[in-house]
């Protein structure tokens, strides 16, 4: 699905230094800029290069901004954010992990219309230096058949990354992306 007219894209205020970004075991980082044309929405790749992931899209963005999208409408995928200071977001605790936010919660939240992304992005300009985690978890298949095939997609200041993980219940239900921010 094409998104409408694109809100002019947040470019960074400056560049980040990352350092050690890695993906989950046995999973190939790949580029997460495809130059295909206007941009797609829900599948968490910037399709039209301008260094935002899934613009136009209602997903909020900034130096840091991490998204998976998959399509197996019922399956119940989670994305956390572990920061340098140990908090997670998303979190019960509203004020942890200050600049930190979850946008999109699918398939719980209403609105999803069975295009599943969910998006934590930090709304401010120096985000905190040191180890960051990114997990993704498959929470309950309600239905859906595995492998869950999943899209990640980050955003690390003009950096862009992003994998496709194939996600089933007992040991393959989680994969962590990593990376120091110095």
């Amino acid at each position: 699905m094409a998104c409408g007219p694109s809100a002019p894209a947040r470019t960074p205020e400056a560049k980040l230094n990352v350092a050690n970004v890695a993906g989950p075991p046995g999973v190939t980082l790949v580029q997460a800029c495809t130059p295909t044309g206007p941009e797609l929405c829900f599948n968490a790749v910037d399709d039209n290069c301008n260094g935002v992931i899934d613009e136009g899209c209602g997903e909020q963005t900034g130096l840091l901004q991490f998204t998976i999208a998959w399509s197996a409408t019922t399956a119940d995928v989670n994305l956390a954010v572990t920061t340098p200071a140990h908090e997670r977001v998303p979190s019960r605790d509203k004020s942890a992990a200050p600049g930190f936010h979850l946008d999109h919660d699918c398939p719980a939240e209403d609105g999803c219309n069975g295009q599943n992304e969910e998006n934590v992005y930090f709304d401010g300009a120096d985000p905190p230096k040191g180890h960051y985690l990114v997990e993704i978890s498959l929470v309950d298949l309600h239905g859906a058949e595995a492998p869950v095939k999943v899209r990640f997609g980050a955003r690390l200041g003009t950096r862009l990354v992003g994998f496709d993980v194939d996600l089933s219940p007992g040991e393959d239900a989680k994969k962590t992306f990593g990376f120091d921010l110095m």
